[in-house]
């Protein structure tokens, strides 16, 4: 999961840079125009004043409402970028299924010993530790009984972790709203202006940039959302069902197992 965590933000660096390296150099360069000498006819390059429709220009000359959805944008990819990097470390065998706890429980179950199987599982706390202390704790009422405690700690587990991991799904679905919300803006600027009559063109455009900016942030932090979220969450079915029949193969020695009181 570490891979997929990281090929995640490679692939967020990679499409932020299509649009913002190239809006930075765009800011940078000053572009050069074209003057005619009225004596002898020939054309001589000159600077001329720099673009107004770069990336910054277009964020800093949004307007009160621009600004605060471009942070919204920003915060959307930041949260993007955690919580894929967050759910790279949760969604992991060795977190979810700690090859010690499982070694540990395995050998008190092979000597029989319950109650050592179950300070086992609080020495290590983590979803597979809380499934097999829920059927432990069950272990006086009966193998039905802690087969329904385990189903029950089990699904608890899953929609914990999934929680998790939706909020990725979350992200990537109000990025392209965003988008979407700067790209109105933008054309509603881009309108009022044609309405007014006396065009300005730098205003025009800088609308037309607008939309046009939002909408490439808004997808550019989604697909790696939605593409991440699939991932974790097909891999955490995939480890929860490994772990649900570990479980069962841990506990299925208590049908013939006999608490003592010491």
């Amino acid at each position: 999961m570490k891979k997929a965590a990281l090929t995640i933000l490679l692939l967020s660096a990679v499409s932020f840079s299509f649009f913002v390296v190239p809006a930075i150099a765009q800011d940078a360069a000053a572009p050069v125009g074209e003057l005619i000498d009225q004596e002898t006819g020939q054309t001589a390059v000159a600077p001329t004043a720099p673009s107004s429709t770069g990336f910054f220009s277009v964020i800093f000359r949004s307007g009160p409402l621009g600004i605060i959805l471009w942070l919204a944008i920003f915060v959307a990819a930041g949260l993007g970028v955690y919580l894929a990097v967050d759910c790279g470390i949760l969604v992991r065998v060795k977190q979810i299924m700690p090859p010690q706890l499982v070694q540990n429980v395995t050998d008190s179950m092979a000597e029989g010993d319950v109650l050592k199987a179950l300070q086992n599982c609080e020495d290590e706390p983590g979803p597979m530790a809380n499934i097999l202390m829920a059927g432990f704790s069950h272990v006086e009422e009966g193998f039905d009984v802690i087969q329904d405690a385990i189903s029950t700690a089990a699904d608890l587990e899953a929609e914990r972790i999934m929680q998790k991991i939706t909020w990725l799904s979350v992200v990537g679905n109000l990025a392209p709203m965003l988008g979407l919300l700067g790209t109105v803006q933008g054309m509603i600027g881009a309108f009022s202006e044609l309405a007014g009559g006396g065009m300005d063109i730098g205003v025009l455009a800088l609308n037309i940039s607008q939309a046009l900016y939002t909408t490439a942030a808004g997808l550019t932090i989604a697909v790696p959302c939605v593409a991440g979220f699939y991932s974790f969450r097909n891999a955490a079915n995939t480890i929860v069902l490994r772990m649900e029949a570990m479980t069962m193969e841990l506990i299925k020695d208590l049908r013939n197992v006999e608490v003592v009181d010491e």
